[in-house]
């Protein structure tokens, strides 16, 4: 039965959801049931992507990225696909009618990501990051409005700054690694080779202001089946930025900051005080 293979497709992007990433994992469990499932699917499609330009160093990443691409599109043309995650990700993609224009800009920042180590002009970082983190919120975004086309216009802007946020402190934990290990370096105007506490109060004050108009004008007005899981997101990448904040910047790049699974928990239950008491 195909009911059943599709069950099982989801089951797998929710196992990747689990296996790559036990805070968005956590994050999701707090939506409503009504709504998790897909968002495991998305999550499953954009993770394979990352994980093939970011890890597989010992195979031909160009050919496996574009490969990935052509069985994506073949397979939503056919209805099917005998790749779960790409199964599961054209199932979200056709119940919300996810636009292609999505899908695109976050291949062609993983592309990216195959070639160019540096970007030099904001132009080119703000166009990056578009395309590996703030449709990935868009898409999101459609799953939690269900359709209603005026809801996902409100919030369009901040679902981007909100995944602009999430990326940007990605950027910032992951120094060590894309600097030394991938050659890559973001942030434009930043040298990474002697990283200054100043040029880290920039990045930090620029993802500050990502994040207080996405809780603003976003978050605050989600609806109820999406808000507390996407707050959960927030506090705990907020926390992350703090740890980032306090770390001297000549101590980033010799490691990478991590919330404990306790203080995890300690987040989701004070979290949790809050949304029931309606502070948010």
């Amino acid at each position: 039965m195909k009911q059943l293979f599709d069950e099982v497709s989801y089951a797998c992007s929710k196992l990747v959801t689990q296996k790559y990433s036990t805070s968005f994992s956590l994050a999701t469990k707090m939506l409503s049931p009504k709504i998790r499932t897909d968002i495991y699917n998305i999550y499953g499609f954009v993770r394979f992507a990352d994980e093939i330009v970011d890890s597989f160093h010992k195979y031909d990443k160009e050919q496996l990225l574009l490969k990935f691409e052509r069985d994506y599109y073949e397979s939503k043309n056919r209805g099917i696909s005998l790749n779960p995650i790409l199964n599961s990700f054209i199932h979200t993609v056709n119940k919300y009618k996810i636009s292609d224009d999505l899908v695109q800009s976050f291949l062609k920042s993983m592309k990216a990501d195959l070639y160019k180590t540096e970007y030099t002009t904001t132009e080119e970082y703000n166009e990056y990051i578009y395309g590996s983190a703030d449709v990935v919120g868009l898409m999101c975004l459609k799953v939690f409005v269900n359709g209603n086309q005026q809801k996902y216009e409100e919030l369009k802007e901040p679902a981007m700054r909100l995944g602009s946020a999430f990326q940007k402190v990605n950027f910032l934990r992951d120094l060590k690694e894309d600097f030394n290990e991938l050659n890559r370096s973001y942030f434009p105007n930043i040298n990474f080779g002697d990283l200054s506490a100043e040029g880290k109060n920039t990045i930090i004050k620029e993802i500050e202001d990502d994040f207080d108009l996405a809780y603003k004008n976003g978050i605050l007005k989600l609806p109820v089946e999406a808000k507390f899981g996407v707050y959960m997101a927030y506090r705990y990448y907020k926390k992350l930025l703090k740890k980032l904040q306090d770390t001297p910047s000549t101590k980033i790049m010799d490691t990478r900051i991590r919330i404990s699974n306790p203080m995890k928990i300690n987040l989701l239950a004070r979290s949790y005080v809050r949304y029931k008491l309606n502070l948010i």
